[in-house]
């Protein structure tokens, strides 16, 4: 299926196969989605195929029987009356295709295909909209392959992004259209000053130059029209710029929230391609670029049309001859700004990309400070930081090359334009046509028309930073997890523990890396997973996690296929203490209580003592409320997994899973933990990975691995004996250990 969601971009293409059968494509047809339906109307095996193309669903049975009644391929026109409904239920995906109230069809499927039964629906939706769906391709700053079930729906150009920050905005349309309304009031109000300025050249101080003495009281009452006129200004402006400023940073922070919200959803299939620098760059920096200009950008474009338009409806009626000479720039304004835009936009994402280099070095170097000093190598994260940031500076050098001949060209059209407005008007005075107070006003608002002009103009700069922005935002927003939460997931308040794994298969990308596995366990069964390292130990943990879903089979918790069940509430019934324990920067309390933030004090200490991690707690400085540094620096490697371990303990997870837990720390560490690990194992399903073959012996099974695949299973004693494969893993590392002064079948193996 990853090639799902490709349209079919050939275009001497004219036939589509379903099924087997060749179907004739309409003139500019495209094919966009394709998914297998693997059940029948009585939920028996059956292979078919739904088919979503730029123009119509289209549907084949491989088992189906061509007839008069039931054609070999159905077809639907896409229309404003047809509808696609999603649901799943007890592990069984349905899509029902509507016309208008009467159901056409229906489709059923294993929830192995419910991933890409929703990249259907999704662009059967965007289609229906008049939204562009494209392939979601590798980008130019991708770092890695992207999974085969990450897909995302285009919605046209990187400008046409900004549309769609419509989303945020709506909840604020009231405040918005508040501050559009003074907009208008504010633009209004600047507008008279100008205008008051001809009578009082012409009434006041014209007549005065010719002999004629000043009404004061007349000039008072132009000029207290001005001041009113610029007080009104003011304060409307400033009533609109805080109310809009106030309404961009919540649409900027609930950008942030839900950008971040649906990261989290994504599955580890996603940030396997993407790097942390990448990441953060879009979130933060991307969301203040927007937000900016939101609050101030957005609000001077809107200001620049209004008095743009406002102050040309005024030339037009004071004297339309020399207001057609003073828009006479306008069109090669125009021009000039087309002819950069896409340049710029180009630029500012190039810029983008390379930013998110820098701090992709950065997210690198800081967290793995210890690595870089311990190996001496700061010269050289110093060189690939300069290289890094030398690349940045070529590519602003480029777009400010561009930017900077744009800018002054604008400002020339405008001073020549000026000057052009000058001449026409001194030879109108000579003719008589127009007044020495209507040539004042004219320049007056003429500079501010020029000042709006050229301010229009540098929009474009920002603008096309704030597309490249959101479209990067949205890149991240438009992915469709490849492990979704069911459309309607059935609880499971408990759960016994007991893990069915049936014909299970999982690929990245195109390399299989498990193949047709079957595996039960018994709840309470303590289950060690061995074998060569890429076997698929910890790919097969991360399948039974739902970390990812299986390409093939399914994955039973108490005869429930965990795909049926929302992913919190299934995630809540395991604990995990990984090879290298994550601590987050807070308190030793706040590590050990992640899972259960609502556990008391007791509870913690408690988790702690059965851990084994009290006594070297009560030690620090502060105890529970010490520091432990970012990624728990300041602690051993024992005694984070300690901490690792009481996290697990404190949820009571009904099934654990080891992975690799006391593989790198040393010989008494590994005693302390272990008696840690006796304690979280008592009465729960557990699935260990351990490096240390001898620390398994106390399993009730071993799972031999060997590409993907069950090669043995059974106790120690019985693998042994059998002299498999199992027997050849222990004794080579058996031969190791002696070789390096250890006894792995001691002590402290045990």
């Amino acid at each position: 299926m990853k090639d799902a969601m490709k349209p079919s971009g050939d275009a001497t293409e004219q036939q589509i196969a379903i099924c087997g059968q060749n179907v004739p494509l309409l003139p500019g047809e495209r094919v966009m989605v394709r998914l297998e339906t693997d059940l029948d109307e009585r939920l028996h095996f059956a292979r078919g195929e739904l088919v979503l193309t730029s123009e119509r669903l289209l549907s084949a049975s491989a088992s189906g029987p061509a007839s008069a009644a039931l054609p070999a391929v159905q077809t639907w026109p896409l229309s404003p009356s047809l509808s696609l409904s999603h649901t799943d239920h007890a592990g069984v995906g349905t899509l029902m295709i509507v016309d208008g109230s009467v159901v056409q069809a229906g489709f059923r499927f294993t929830l192995g295909q419910n991933l890409q039964a929703i990249k259907l629906h999704k662009a059967f939706e965007a289609l229906q909209s008049n939204e562009n769906v494209v392939a979601d391709e590798p980008d130019e700053e991708d770092d890695g392959e992207l999974g085969e079930h990450e897909v995302a729906v285009s919605h046209g150009s990187p400008t046409a992004s900004l549309f769609r920050l419509w989303r945020f905005a709506r909840p604020y349309r009231g405040q918005l259209f508040l501050g559009f309304f003074l907009t208008i009031a504010a633009t209004a109000a600047s507008m008279v000053p100008p205008y008051l300025t001809m009578p009082l050249m012409d009434e006041v101080l014209i007549p005065y130059q010719n002999g004629t003495p000043i009404d004061f009281a007349e000039a008072a009452y132009y000029l207290s029209g001005l001041l009113g006129a610029a007080l009104l200004a003011w304060g409307l402006g400033w009533t609109k710029t805080y109310i809009l400023a106030l309404v961009s940073e919540r649409i900027g922070a609930d950008l942030r929230t839900s950008t971040y919200e649906h990261l989290l959803k994504l599955s580890l299939q996603y940030f396997g391609g993407k790097r942390t620098g990448d990441l953060m760059a879009r979130i933060g920096n991307e969301t203040d670029r927007i937000c900016v200009f939101l609050s101030l950008h957005l609000l001077d474009f809107a200001t620049d049309v209004l008095m743009i338009s406002m102050t040309a409806a005024i030339l037009i009626s004071i004297n339309p001859t020399l207001a057609m000479v003073t828009l006479v720039p306008l069109p090669f304004i125009a021009w000039l700004i087309h002819s950069v835009r896409d340049r710029l936009r180009h630029g500012f994402e190039k810029i983008d990309r390379i930013w998110s280099e820098v701090t992709n070095v950065l997210a690198d170097t800081i967290p793995g400070i210890r690595v870089v000093k311990a190996f001496g190598q700061e010269k050289r994260e110093v060189a690939r930081f300069r290289n890094t940031n030398r690349n940045n500076l070529q590519v602003n050098d480029k777009v400010n090359r561009i930017w900077s001949l744009f800018s002054p060209t604008v400002t020339l059209m405008t001073e020549i334009g000026l000057l052009v407005v000058w001449a026409c008007g001194i030879w109108l005075i000579s003719r008589n046509e127009i007044t020495v107070g209507v040539l004042t006003a004219f320049l007056a608002y003429i500079g501010r028309f020029y000042t709006r002009l050229d301010s229009m103009s540098r929009i474009v700069s920002v603008t096309q930073k704030a597309a490249a922005g959101a479209k990067r935002i949205f890149e991240i927003l438009d992915h469709v997890s490849s492990v979704p939460d069911p459309v309607n997931p059935e609880p499971m308040p408990t759960v016994t523990g007991a893990i069915q794994i049936r014909n299970a298969g999982f690929r990245y990308g195109s390399r299989s890396v498990i193949r047709d596995l079957n595996l039960d366990i018994r709840p309470g069964e303590m289950i060690g997973l061995v074998g060569h390292s890429g076997s698929g130990k910890s790919t097969l943990v991360n399948l039974i996690c739902r970390f990812y879903d299986v390409s093939e089979g399914s994955i039973m918790l108490d005869g429930r296929d965990i795909r049926s069940i929302g992913l919190t509430d299934f995630r809540r019934h395991f604990g995990l203490v990984l090879q290298e324990p994550f601590l987050f920067f807070g308190t030793i309390a706040e590590n050990i209580a992640y899972g259960k933030p609502d556990a008391t004090r007791d509870e913690i200490v408690a988790a702690a003592r059965a851990a084994h991690a009290h006594e070297f707690i009560l030690r620090l400085p502060l105890g529970y409320d010490s520091l432990v540094g970012e990624r728990g620096q300041s602690l051993s490697g024992g005694e984070r997994q300690r901490i690792s371990i009481a996290r697990a303990l404190l949820i009571d997870p009904r099934i654990l899973v080891l992975d690799e837990a006391t593989s790198s720390v040393d010989t008494t560490t590994e005693k302390e933990i272990q008696k840690a690990l006796d304690n979280l194992t008592k009465g729960r399903t557990t699935i260990a990975i351990a490096h240390r073959l001898s620390t398994l012996r106390k399993a009730d099974r071993l799972v031999v691995l060997d590409r993907g695949q069950i090669v043995e299973q059974g106790d120690h004693d019985t693998l042994m004996a059998a002299q498999g494969a199992y027997h050849t893993l222990y004794t080579a590392q058996q031969r190791r250990a002696e070789e390096l002064g250890e006894w792995v079948g001691g002590e402290g193996g045990q």
